[in-house]
């Protein structure tokens, strides 16, 4: 796909992999619509990048756990454009702690931002998706091929994205709709910041080792080039992929390997 002059959609944009992934396509001349609940920075991201790239972009403040602000930007998008060539279902939330601990609202709360959100805009881009033959995209995460120890709500919520991408990817075999799942490692970014721990509350800090992970702006450039390729998934990096493998084939094995892998966390959950 030649991104110049596409529509292209992003949920989330307002940081993170979000706001990379919108210059990243206004680089490749991608006109964007940049929803997020953070309506200030958004409006400054898309008069920056209107300037830097000579592009079209537009902020349209957005939660997407509400099906009405979903179906909001899908509508901003085509009378602004009057089309739609790409959707980002970007926006995301993740959480810290154990299941014997959590209040069920944490639950709901990531299943409402990380799946429906999703289901929403798709359900309301996809007429205008089929009519030119674009691409859904969703941000998962290897969580969403392998459950997490304190992350039951976020692996949960990543494994019904993928599945529900997938059956839309297999509906749509012969109508030239591109659905793609990527999967970035561990990214440093201010979600894990902003995790939900047990009671509902932001975590405030990270839990991780930041500097060790992928930058926002390469998790981007794959994501576009994966588009731009039309491909089918993304797993980003080398552990990511041996993690994919491994569940597979030794499963059990690979329980171990999780397990002692998060009990190294700052403040582990699991000793």
């Amino acid at each position: 796909m030649n991104l110049k002059n596409k529509t292209v959609i992003i949920t989330g944009a307002s940081s993170g992999i979000g706001r990379s992934c919108a210059e990243e396509f206004a680089k490749k001349g991608s006109n964007l619509v940049l929803g997020a609940r953070q309506y200030v920075t958004l409006c400054d991201i898309a008069q920056e990048l209107e300037e830097k790239y000579g592009i079209k972009a537009v902020a349209v403040q957005c939660d997407v756990s509400k099906e009405s602000d979903c179906q909001i930007l899908i509508n901003q998008a085509i009378s602004t454009f009057n089309r739609i060539d790409v959707l980002v279902n970007n926006a995301g939330i993740s959480m810290r702690a154990l299941f014997k601990d959590l209040d069920l609202q944490v639950l709901r709360d990531l299943m409402d931002v990380n799946f429906w959100g999703a289901v929403y805009c798709t359900k309301y881009a996809i007429p205008e998706l089929l009519k030119h033959q674009g691409s859904v995209v969703g941000v998962s995460s290897i969580a969403g091929y392998r459950g997490l120890p304190g992350r039951t709500g976020y692996s949960a919520s990543k494994f019904a994205l993928n599945g529900f991408l997938e059956a839309l990817r297999v509906e749509n075999l012969k109508t030239g709709l591109h659905v793609m799942i990527a999967s970035p490692g561990f990214t440093s970014s201010n979600i894990r910041k902003v995790a939900l721990v047990k009671d509902g509350t932001a975590q405030g800090e990270t839990s991780m080792d930041e500097d060790k992970m992928m930058s926002s702006e390469e998790v981007a450039q794959i994501i576009v080039r994966g588009i731009e390729q039309r491909k089918r998934s993304l797993i980003m990096t080398a552990q990511g992929k041996l993690t994919v493998f491994l569940n597979k084939v030794l499963p059990a094995w690979l329980d171990g390997l999780v397990y002692n892998h998060f009990t190294k966390e700052k403040d582990p959950l699991i000793k």
